[in-house]
C-alpha cells in the first residue's frame, strides 16, 4: 500500500488501495497532526467518493477533531475554505485548522484520493510519507462515527466569487466550458447567473463519476473535441476543466493557450509582476517577463509551487498543465473556476489574445514525453546523467544547467529537460528550440546520452 502515499497527495484505487481500514486510519492519523479543533472536509463527483468521506470521516472523529462537511464541492472551494471564517448555526464563526478533498482529479474512474492542506498551507512531500509509515505501522481499529457538522460552503464560495467579479455584470461572453462531468458544475452557472453574463453554453455540466462523456483531462487534445466544434460553430472563447476543477484550459478559435503563456498574459497586466512556473515551462515566458517583471524557475508541483509562492509573496504561479495560482486578489491556491474569471475579466478588457501570442519570439517544443523505468532507478538516472552533462558542458556547448528539478539543459538555441516523475515509474521529458530543425537536434542529442543511464 505504499506506493498511495505520493509526493502531493494521497492516491489509489477505490477498495484494491483505498481500503476502510487504510482510509481510517488516513483520517485517524491525520487528524492527530491538525493542532486546531476542526477539519473540513468535501468530495469531488466520483461514484465512491461519499463512502471515502464517511471512512474518513470516522478517522477524524476517533481523532477527537470536529468535521465539518461541505458535501461535493471544487477542490478550490476546499481550499477557500482555508482562508475564510465558516459562520455555523449555533456555533459562530470559526476558523478551520485544515481541510481534506476526496478527489481522483483527472485518473480514470477507478481511482480516489486526498488533497491535504494544514494550517493554509500544503500537506506533502515528507510528511505524506511519514503519514504512510505510520498507517502502514498501525494495527488501531476504528469504530463507524460518521457525525459531522454540515455546512453550505458552496453558497460562501459562489457569493465571494460573484462579488469578486461583479464588474462583469451583464457581458456579452460568447463562450463555451466544458465541465467534463467534474465537480466545476456544481457552482459555474450560478456564478454566471449571479453576475448576469449572458451568451455561453455549458457541457457536461452535471456531475458523474462514471464520466460518460469524456475523461476529464483537458491537457489531451482527445477530450477538447467538443470545444473545438463549439469553437467552429461561432464560440469566441472555450474553457475546459478537470474532473476536480483545479485545471484549465483556455482555448480561442486560433490557439490552445498552456498555462505558461496564460501566466504571461496575466503578468502583462499587473504592475511590477513575480511569478513563478515550473521547469516544463517555456523558455519565451521566462524571457519575456523577465523585461517588465521577475520571472522563477521552480520544481514541478502544485504544492511545491503554493509553497515558494507564499514564501517569496508573489503574484502568480503557473503550471503548463493549467494549475494557475493567484496570489494577487486571492489566497494563493489553484483554482480553475476563479481563474476562468480571471480570464474573462481580461476578455472583457479588450486583451487580445491571439495577437498577444503571436508577437512572441516563435519556438517549436514537443509535448511531455515519457520513458519507462523503476521507482529504483529513476533518480538515480538522473544523478547520473546531471554529472555527466557538468563533466561535459563546454564538449556539448551547453550555455546552462538548471537542475531545480531534473535536469534543464539550456543550448545557444533551445533547450532539454530529462526529471524524475514524482508520482509514477517514468522519466520525463520535454524539448523546445527555435526552429523545427534545432528541436530534433536537441532532442537526439540528449536523448542519446541519455540512454546511457537507463
Amino acid at each position: 500500500m505504499k506506493h498511495i502515499f505520493r509526493e502531493y497527495d494521497i492516491r489509489g484505487i477505490f477498495e484494491k488501495d483505498l481500503t476502510e481500514d487504510i482510509v481510517k486510519k488516513i483520517g485517524y492519523f491525520l487528524g492527530k497532526k491538525i493542532e486546531g479543533e476542526y477539519v473540513f472536509v468535501s468530495y469531488d463527483a466520483r461514484t465512491h467518493s461519499p463512502v471515502l468521506h464517511d471512512w474518513l470521516v470516522s478517522g477524524f472523529n476517533k481523532a477527537g477533531k470536529k468535521v465539518i462537511s461541505g458535501g461535493m464541492l471544487p477542490t478550490g472551494a476546499n481550499y477557500f475554505a482555508n482562508f475564510r471564517p465558516l459562520c455555523i448555526d449555533g456555533i459562530g464563526k470559526v476558523d478551520i485548522s485544515g481541510s481534506v478533498q476526496i478527489t481522483g482529479s483527472h485518473n480514470p474512474p477507478e481511482y480516489n484520493g486526498f488533497k491535504i492542506t494544514i494550517d493554509k498551507s500544503p500537506f506533502y512531500g515528507k510528511d505524506i510519507y511519514s503519514l504512510g509509515d505510520e498507517i502502514l505501522n498501525s494495527d488501531i481499529e476504528i469504530e463507524d462515527n460518521t457525525d459531522v457538522i454540515k455546512y453550505d460552503l458552496k453558497t460562501d464560495y459562489i457569493d465571494f466569487i460573484s462579488n469578486q467579479f461583479s464588474h462583469l455584470k451583464g457581458m456579452d461572453l460568447n463562450a463555451v466550458f466544458d465541465c467534463g462531468n467534474g465537480v466545476a458544475g456544481v457552482v459555474l452557472r450560478n456564478i454566471l447567473e449571479k453576475n448576469g453574463i449572458k451568451n455561453y453554453e455549458i457541457l457536461f455540466e452535471k456531475p458523474d463519476g462514471t464520466f460518460p462523456n469524456h475523461h476529464p483531462d483537458p491537457t489531451e487534445e482527445e477530450n477538447l473535441k467538443d470545444v473545438y466544434s463549439a469553437l467552429k460553430k461561432g464560440r469566441k472563447f472555450a474553457f475546459a476543466f478537470d474532473g476536480d476543477a483545479d485545471r484549465i484550459a483556455f482555448l480561442d478559435q486560433k490557439y490552445n493557450y498552456k498555462g505558461d503563456i496564460l501566466a504571461y498574459f496575466f503578468a502583462k497586466n499587473m504592475e511590477n509582476p513575480c511569478v513563478i512556473s515550473e521547469v516544463k515551462a517555456t523558455q519565451v515566458m521566462y524571457d519575456e517577463i523577465n523585461k517588465f517583471g521577475r520571472a522563477i524557475m521552480y520544481k514541478t508541483g502544485h504544492s511545491n509551487l503554493k509553497t515558494l509562492l507564499k514564501k517569496e509573496k508573489c503574484d502568480l504561479a503557473a503550471e503548463v498543465s493549467g494549475h494557475i495560482f493567484f496570489n494577487d486578489r486571492y489566497f494563493g491556491i489553484d483554482d480553475a473556476v476563479y481563474v476562468a474569471f480571471r480570464i474573462i475579466e481580461l476578455i472583457k478588457e479588450g486583451f487580445e489574445f491571439d495577437k498577444e501570442f503571436e508577437k512572441l519570439p516563435k519556438v517549436y517544443n514537443t509535448d511531455e514525453l515519457k520513458i519507462k523505468t523503476t521507482e529504483d532507478k529513476k533518480f538515480t538516472i538522473i544523478e547520473n546523467l546531471k554529472h555527466y552533462l557538468q563533466e561535459n558542458k563546454d564538449k556539448l556547448q551547453i550555455k546552462k544547467i538548471v537542475d531545480v528539478d531534473g535536469v534543464r539543459v539550456i543550448f545557444e538555441n533551445g533547450w532539454g529537460l530529462v526529471r524524475a516523475s514524482n508520482t509514477t515509474p517514468v522519466l520525463v521529458t520535454r524539448f523546445e528550440a527555435n526552429s523545427e530543425e534545432n528541436l530534433k537536434e536537441i532532442q537526439n542529442k540528449l536523448m542519446e546520452i541519455l540512454t546511457k543511464f537507463l
